[in-house]
């Protein structure tokens, strides 16, 4: 055999020169798109069909169906999408993902491309280096861009020339003349080679080249194409194995949609085959399905083939959509859920993969802060109960609070090291490194927050312990405390989930203050208490710890709302004026 093992090093050089332009180039879009993409991951909420049009969209702007899919386990996990929603966008996810392909078909074998590419290197290489942001974003998308047809070409050329080396065609032919049985096995090769890689698009790239240059034929090349379609699927199941039930259950959706999917299309795969002959016919004089001797008649197999790519799995939301439901009470039966699943909480988006472009992750750990609120929320309601309900199982709630608290702890870390994480790829906007530092801060004090409902929660065990009670006007003191707080909280909740822009400091700012006049009317109230002898002296000590406690949430959560809108000297210049 002429291809030796330098050969074989060149073609593997060139495969991850590929992979390294189409990483670029999928950063650089998601850079680009910035805020749009958060607006079109806003649409997964709606309904199936929605779901399908974002995941699409989504996969077109990222290119890459893992990292639609992924999010979309995050999101399931996080409870920001239902199970069924997430459906829609992984069927979406899976018709994005044949954009690649038609990039690659079209650019990379009906046209020299590779003079462009160098030209475009050439023309965008110092943008790179710019101080504006944008134009550095649109620099490293062509940039990768180029590198991506580049790696492309470089495959080509690897690829050994089967004509000169018999021994490969004798070995492939081995392999090719058993009918289905040959087919079933591309279908494994496809599958292995997405997991080895982890990128269908980069497979499906190189089943691209080995039908151009003649390695195999096009049955054999869409039957690993089948392949390539479940083994991206195994990313998001691996993802999901971290996450809660519900996010598993989208994950196995994945799996299980995709291979029916290819089950359906291994039946129908030859009449499919002699469509989309007709459909090349009609503007060539070559088929896709039969490999011509002419080499420029060969881009109308790799066309085909993309063809290929996008109507199985267009055809296979079509087909399987009405039966959604089956499926989704299918995988509900066999990933039961477990008690007590909705009161575990843990890292929902940013635990359950690998970090894609920094504004999206910085989307996700949002998410994540989000969740803390919601946390500190919930602890609130328990310590509202601990305090004031007659009938509260004193004993259960101490528990829980304090488990919550270990919750908080744990996120503030966790968080706070994804975004330390995200910082360290040295090339942010100066905006994203302006809202990683305020999340910074908001779980900073959302930590501050749970700490001090777990001081006010082993306060009521001491008071339990000795019982210590207050009188009826101290505790209706403390319900109106309790509730201003709790009113604080909920605006709190409303502001961390929108967009800087949209918070309004000024009801923030007036919620806080009015926290400050009942923590002073009710300072006044305990000591005409005291010295009435209304009750005991640790009773009112208790009741001032209760009352100072709160009030200092309520600045902690001035300071949420400040992060949140992203201004914190607009509101601390507001507060100056208290």
């Amino acid at each position: 055999m002429n291809y030796s093992l330098f050969d074989l090093l060149q073609l593997i050089g060139a495969l991850g020169v590929f992979i390294f332009g189409m990483k670029i180039f999928s950063e650089g879009l998601q850079k680009i798109a910035g805020n749009r993409l958060k607006s079109i991951l806003s649409g997964m909420t709606r309904n199936r069909l929605t779901g399908v049009l974002t995941g699409f969209a989504t996969t077109s702007i990222t290119q890459s169906s893992t990292t639609t899919t992924v999010m979309a386990v995050s999101f399931v996990n996080a409870g920001l999408l239902t199970f069924v929603e997430s459906t829609g966008v992984i069927m979406g996810a899976n018709i994005g993902t044949t954009v690649t392909a038609w990039i690659v078909a079209l650019f990379g074998f009906k046209m020299k491309i590779t003079p462009i590419a160098m030209a475009m290197i050439g023309i965008f290489f110092a943008f790179l280096f710019s101080k504006n942001s944008r134009w550095r974003n649109i620099a490293e998308t062509m940039v990768g861009f180029g590198i991506l047809f580049i790696g492309l070409e470089f495959i080509k050329n690897g690829v050994p020339d089967i004509r000169s080396n018999p021994e490969m065609l004798a070995f492939l032919d081995g392999f090719a003349g058993h009918g289905y049985l040959s087919l079933l096995l591309f279908v494994f090769i496809g599958t292995a080679l997405t997991l080895v890689m982890q990128s269908s698009s980069a497979a499906t790239a190189v089943t691209l080249v080995m039908l151009f240059e003649g390695w195999i034929s096009f049955p054999l090349a869409a039957a690993m194409v089948l392949g390539e379609n479940i083994g991206t699927t195994v990313t998001a199941n691996l993802a999901a194995m971290v996450g809660n039930v519900h996010a598993k259950r989208a994950a196995r959706f994945h799996l299980i949609f995709n291979l029916i999917g290819v089950v359906w299309m291994m039946v129908a795969i030859y009449p499919v085959m002699h469509a989309i002959d007709m459909v090349i016919l009609s503007f060539s004089e070559n088929p896709a399905s039969i490999m011509s001797a002419d080499p420029e008649a060969r881009p109308n197999a790799t066309l085909g083939l993309s063809l290929f790519h996008t109507s199985f799995n267009i055809l296979n939301v079509i087909l399987l959509f009405a039966f959604i439901p089956a499926i989704v009470r299918f995988i509900e039966r066999i990933l039961p859920a477990e008690e007590g699943d909705e009161d575990e909480y843990h890292l929902r988006y940013i635990s359950t993969g690998a970090m894609s472009s920094p504004a999206l992750s910085v989307e996700q750990a949002q998410k994540e802060v989000q969740q803390f609120a919601e946390i500190v929320t919930k602890m609130h309601k328990k310590v509202n109960k601990l305090l004031f309900d007659p009938k509260a199982k004193h004993q259960k709630l101490w528990s829980k609070i304090a488990q919550l608290e270990d919750t908080t702890d744990q996120l503030e870390i966790e968080i706070s090291d994804y975004l330390v994480r995200v910082t360290e790829d040295g090339n942010l906007e100066q905006e994203l490194t302006e809202r990683i530092r305020f999340l910074q801060s908001m779980i900073h004090d959302l930590e501050r927050i749970a700490d001090i409902y777990f001081q006010i929660s082993k306060l009521s065990e001491r008071m339990q312990e000795t019982k210590t009670q207050w009188p009826q006007e101290a505790v209706e003191d403390l319900v109106r405390m309790m509730n201003a707080v709790q009113e604080a909280i909920i605006n709190m909740q409303e502001n961390v989930a929108r967009n800087a822009s949209e918070v309004d400091l000024d009801n923030a700012l007036a919620l806080e203050n009015s926290i400050d006049e009942l923590r002073d009317e009710f300072r006044n109230k305990h000591f005409d208490r005291l010295e009435n002898a209304a009750y005991t002296p640790r009773a009112g000590v208790n009741f001032m710890d209760v009352l100072t406690r709160l009030e200092r949430i309520g600045d902690h959560i001035l300071n949420v709302n400040e992060s949140a809108a992203g201004n914190r000297l607009k509101a601390t210049r507001i507060a100056g004026n208290r």
